[in-house]
């Protein structure tokens, strides 16, 4: 299951009207949102765990948060600190709000949904991505050894359920999804 199916059947579909009810979407506009913003998500997550310290510090957010909040009650979507959160989650992601704006606008572009809301949108799903990881037991991977034991290879220990997670076209690496991310950004 991929971060986006995680997403979207949270709570049997809560964590969708949820989404719905903050951004004043039907529930379609709200997965077509979902649908285009959540794999933008999942692509810089894997190209900051594809760089040593990303992992740690993913590794360690998911073992030391309490993520897994946003799924298991939804209604915390309309809290302010989870768009705080969820700001810092998309700096560490994207680096900056230039991307973070880029990826709202090929979005609307997508879903005809203003970019606008798609903005707002952002941080909100940054925290749900991570609730989706830390729920099906990304940080609870992370025990007493060092997170480079852990991490392991791409068939090992927690780098490898990341990388599995991750692969967004499921060709079996996380590679060319970082590169192709890479490249939308760099025109």
């Amino acid at each position: 299951m991929n971060l986006l199916e995680m997403v979207m059947g949270a709570q049997g579909g809560d964590v969708v009207s949820q989404v719905a009810n903050r951004f004043q979407l039907d529930e379609g506009q709200a997965r077509s949102a979902m649908g285009a913003l959540i794999p933008a998500l999942s692509r810089g997550i894997s190209r900051n765990a594809s760089e040593p310290q990303g992992l740690d510090d993913l590794i360690g957010a998911l073992a030391n948060g309490n993520h897994s909040q946003y799924l298991e009650q939804p209604q915390k979507l309309g809290d302010p600190s989870t768009v705080d959160e969820g700001n810092g989650i998309l700096g560490h992601v994207f680096g900056s709000k230039d991307v973070s704006r880029q990826v709202a606008a090929k979005a609307s572009e997508s879903t005809g949904i203003d970019s606008g809301i798609l903005k707002q949108m952002l941080p909100v799903l940054a925290s749900v991505a991570m609730g989706a990881m830390s729920k099906n037991g990304f940080g609870s991977a992370v025990g007493a050894g060092s997170v480079n034991q852990l991490a392991g290879g791409q068939d090992s220990g927690i780098g490898g359920m990341l990388a599995s997670f991750l692969d967004a076209d499921k060709d079996g690496s996380v590679i060319d999804d970082v590169l192709g991310m890479a490249s939308k950004f760099l025109r």
